[in-house]
């Protein structure tokens, strides 16, 4: 099964990937975990990206291109895989088409700009990797990590301001792409402010594995 999973930041998508991954059997690809990764170990793409994500602006075409084909071409991909975060350009979709990228599916997950800024806003993030949210999994020692102790910080793209930004390239810049998929037949879209284990039910059905 090879499938996309789209829309807004903080709509669901990772959320869904890592919860439908262990059941297809295929890897979850997150580009923006990749991109972090990248930055963390300032390879020449996450100084490329870090710019960009720290502007809430969308990372160039041909950075992320290169990024996702490559990944693309390791062998735990062989029999599938599901992309989160990819394409986000009518470039990036047209340049997985001429690279032969086949896509078997296309979920997105919609939901409203009041929740999108509730689940992203509130995120908190330790250097240790531990992860909470103010609202929905909050520290019990309140701006401190109960895993090691430091303070908590808030993502740079997880700032409202930059939230706001992230919303708006992606209305302008990604809306078309869905409309994109749309007319290949291959979209479907899921209503993702309900339940995590709801909307799993809904796109596994519409896999048929449901």
């Amino acid at each position: 099964m090879k499938m996309l999973i789209m829309g807004a930041p903080g709509s669901g998508k990772g959320t869904q990937a890592d919860a439908l991954t262990g059941i297809l059997g295929v890897p979850a690809i997150s580009t923006g975990a990749m991109l972090r990764s990248a930055i963390a170990a300032q390879t020449e793409t996450g100084k490329k990206a870090q710019q960009y994500i720290a502007e809430g602006k969308l990372v160039p075409d041909d950075v992320m291109i290169d990024l996702v084909l490559d990944r693309l071409n390791e062998k735990d991909c062989e029999g599938g895989y599901m992309l989160d975060g990819f394409p986000r350009t009518l470039a990036q979709a047209e340049a997985m088409d001429k690279a032969g990228i086949e896509v078997d599916l296309v979920v997105v997950m919609e939901a409203s700009e009041e929740t999108i800024m509730r689940r992203l806003s509130g995120r908190r993030i330790c250097s240790c990797g531990a992860t909470y949210h103010t609202f929905f999994k909050p520290s019990s020692k309140g701006e401190f990590c109960e895993v090691c102790g430091k303070r908590l910080e808030i993502r740079e793209d997880d700032k409202p301001e930059t939230i706001k930004k992230r919303l708006k390239i992606y209305y302008s810049q990604t809306a078309p792409v869905v409309e994109y998929y749309r007319k290949k037949g291959i979209l479907i879209t899921v209503e993702s402010e309900r339940g995590v284990d709801e909307v799993t039910r809904e796109v596994l059905k519409a896999l048929g594995r449901g």
